[in-house]
């Protein structure tokens, strides 16, 4: 089925016609002779496209139209065509807007119009996003590591299964969650990413589920959510670990039985998406502990790629630099690049960061040489600081400090040490990164955290 159509014509036989034509080409279409039984459908279905007679037994289909085409596209049908009629319909919300008598051609023509523009304006708020990071969703490297992270890809991604990925943080788990995406069957459609990490509970659900008007006392209006934005393609939630056990509970029932409801709402709504979850926690041990439900987890886990970090594949080091200097604007105009020597200190680095953080060591090295096209050791200014710290750490106050301060204080030299990594923090602290993000929060460090 190409999905709902809901038909309000009080003319049965103009109905009839109608319904019997969308059935043929395809379409799950459903008849409504006034606006009562019209409410009644809406109430417990929701239709993608809605054909509706500007003149109904018990309303006026054009003072309708506004809050039925906030939701999808409605074409309107009269028998009194006008240019006025046609300007006002418009003006209302109408999508398309037809004259009696419609002939069947015509009725498929503006039909399919009408949901392929729906399609371009739910796609819409994504392209941008999407265009901006294709230069970065090459899996750069030739290595064995890497190599078998490609098999495992190459091999789940025509089937549409959930799959988990996990690694540590900076590794590339988005990218990896992308070329399964742009492999599969769904890649005409939205990768659409969620960061699990920055958003509270009310929050998350009402990105990723939507709500209702009224569901919430700023809800003034409906919104779709992160679901409905990627139908038919992939939703990516990152850091799936630090979601709150009420939301896992709502997200098992989309992976179990493909339908959810938004926030506030009463109706079932289909769940068309892949779901693709990446963590760099051990959800094993996590169920243990009560922290993630064993349900959502084993679901999620029929099929696991595991990406290396960056020390396990220094082999790729050199051809991750090219890529950085070639994708650089500055570097380009100047044909930057490194010495013998600094590219062995590139890759004999640990790179507890892993790929992030070798991108903004390297973008960092292309400005500190200026206008000279050989970057050097001594421009690896962060590099190599980190490779000369003492682990140690002194705290002075004046005074008897309270724990509120030495925790604050403590905070924030350990966001200026990792470079505001908030996963290196929660490591470094024993706590997860969820709670690094709450202490950053509080403590008001939001620009030293940016550059997570």
């Amino acid at each position: 089925m190409k999905g709902q159509i809901l038909v309000i014509e009080d003319d049965r036989v103009l109905s009839r016609l109608v319904v019997n034509q969308l059935d043929r080409l395809g379409f799950d279409t459903t008849a409504a002779l006034n606006w009562k039984a019209a409410r009644r459908y809406l109430d417990s279905n929701e239709p993608k496209l809605i054909i509706m007679d500007a003149r109904l037994p018990d309303a006026n289909g054009v003072e309708l139209l506004q809050p039925l085409a906030a939701e999808r596209p409605v074409i309107l049908l009269t028998a009194y065509g006008s240019v006025q009629n046609a300007v006002e319909a418009m003006k209302a919300g109408a999508t398309e807007y037809l004259v009696k008598p419609i002939t069947l051609d015509e009725l498929e023509l503006v039909v399919e119009r009408a949901l392929a523009n729906a399609d371009l304006r739910l796609d819409h708020q994504f392209c941008k996003a999407r265009l901006q990071s294709r230069s970065d969703r090459f899996m750069i490297g030739a290595g064995s590591e890497l190599k078998q992270v490609k098999q495992l890809i190459d091999a789940v991604a025509p089937n549409d299964i959930s799959v988990l990925i996990q690694g540590e943080s900076g590794v590339g788990k988005e990218l990896v969650a992308q070329a399964v995406h742009e492999c599969s069957s769904r890649n005409q459609r939205n990768f659409v990413a969620v960061d699990c990490c920055t958003l509270q509970e009310k929050l998350f659900e009402s990105e990723v589920f939507g709500h209702e008007r009224g569901a919430f006392t700023d809800a003034s209006r409906q919104k779709k959510g992160l679901i409905e934005g990627a139908e038919g393609g992939t939703l990516f939630l990152d850091e799936i670990g630090e979601i709150e056990l009420s939301i896992q509970a709502k997200l098992l029932r989309v992976l179990e039985t493909g339908v959810f409801r938004r926030l506030g709402g009463t109706k079932d709504l289909q769940a068309n998406v892949r779901i693709v979850a990446a963590t760099n926690r051990n959800l094993e041990e996590l169920t243990h502990n009560g922290g993630f439900r064993s349900d959502l987890y084993y679901r999620l886990a029929g099929f696991v790629i595991e990406v290396p970090p960056l020390r396990r594949r220094r082999e790729d080091i050199p051809a991750l630099v090219t890529h950085f200097i070639q994708n650089h604007d500055f570097s380009r105009r100047i044909n930057k690049r490194f010495t013998s020597s600094t590219m062995r200190m590139l890759t004999a680095y640990e790179w507890p960061g892993n790929i992030r953080e070798l991108k903004n060591v390297v973008e960092r090295a292309i400005i500190l040489s200026g206008d000279s096209p050989v970057i050097r050791e001594q421009h690896l200014a962060f590099c190599a600081s980190q490779l000369r710290e003492s682990p140690s750490f002194s705290l002075s106050f004046d005074g008897e400090p309270t724990l509120s301060e030495i925790e604050k204080r403590y905070l924030g030299m350990l966001l200026d040490r990792y470079s505001g990594h908030r996963s290196q923090v929660a490591r470094v602290l024993g706590i997860s990164e969820r709670s690094v993000y709450r202490m950053v929060e509080k403590y008001d460090y939001k620009q030293a955290a940016a550059t997570e």
